[in-house]
C-alpha cells in the first residue's frame, strides 16, 4: 500500500485504514521503539498509542514538511520516549520518599535548550548524507550494525564516518576536536 493511499483513507475517517496501518507499519514502529522500551507490554501499549495518535493527528501531517515515514517514525519515537520517561519517573518515585529530586533546575533546562538549538543549527550546516547518518544513530537510535547494513558499508566505516561527523560538530560548536 502506498503511503498516499493510507493518508487519504485515514483523513477520510476510514477505520479499516487503522488495521492496514498496523499491518504495514507495525514492523517500522517496532524497529523504532524497541531500543527505547525494554518491556514487551510497554511496547504493545506504545504501538496502540502511536496508532491512536496517527488517527487523531493525521490532519497535522504535512507532506511539504517531510515524508510519511519520517512523520510516523518521529511520532513513534516521541511516544516511546514519553512512555519511557513516565515509566522511569514512576519507578524512581517508588524507591524512597527520601530520594533527592534530580530534575534539572530552570538554569540547567535553559542551558540544555540553548545547546540543543546550537546543535540543530550546526547539523543544518552539514551535508545531507552526514545529517542523515547522525540522525540514524542519535535520533532514531539505530545501531552501528544496522546503519552499516542499510548503507552497504562495514561497521568500521560507519563508525569512522560517525566519528568524523562528531569531530566536525565539536569544531563547529567550539569544543575540543580530539575525541
Amino acid at each position: 500500500m502506498q503511503p498516499r493511499e493510507m493518508i487519504d483513507r485515514l483523513r477520510a475517517g476510514d477505520e479499516t485504514a487503522l488495521d492496514d496501518l498496523i499491518r504495514y507499519y507495525r514492523p517500522l514502529i517496532c524497529y523504532i521503539i524497541t531500543p527505547i522500551l525494554d518491556n514487551a507490554h510497554d511496547r504493545e501499549e506504545c504501538i496502540s498509542e502511536v496508532v491512536m495518535r496517527v488517527w487523531n493527528g493525521i490532519g497535522s501531517f504535512d507532506p511539504g514538511r517531510g515524508s510519511w515515514n519520517a512523520w510516523l517514525t518521529a511520532l513513534a519515537r516521541n511516544t516511546a520516549l514519553n512512555k519511557a520517561r513516565g515509566s522511569r519517573k514512576y519507578a524512581v518515585s517508588d524507591l524512597s520518599p527520601d530520594t533527592p529530586d534530580t530534575s534539572p533546575t530552570p538554569e540547567q533546562e535553559i542551558l540544555r535548550r540553548e545547546q540543543q538549538k546550537a546543535l540543530y543549527q550546526a547539523l543544518k550546516q552539514l551535508p545531507q548524507a552526514e545529517q542523515a547518518l547522525f540522525y540514524r544513530k542519535y535520533y532514531y537510535l539505530q545501531s552501528t550494525a544496522q546503519i552499516a547494513a542499510e548503507l552497504g558499508i562495514t561497521e568500521r566505516a560507519a563508525e569512522g564516518r560517525l566519528y568524523r561527523i562528531k569531530q566536525k560538530l565539536r569544531r563547529m560548536l567550539g569544543g575540543e576536536s580530539d575525541g
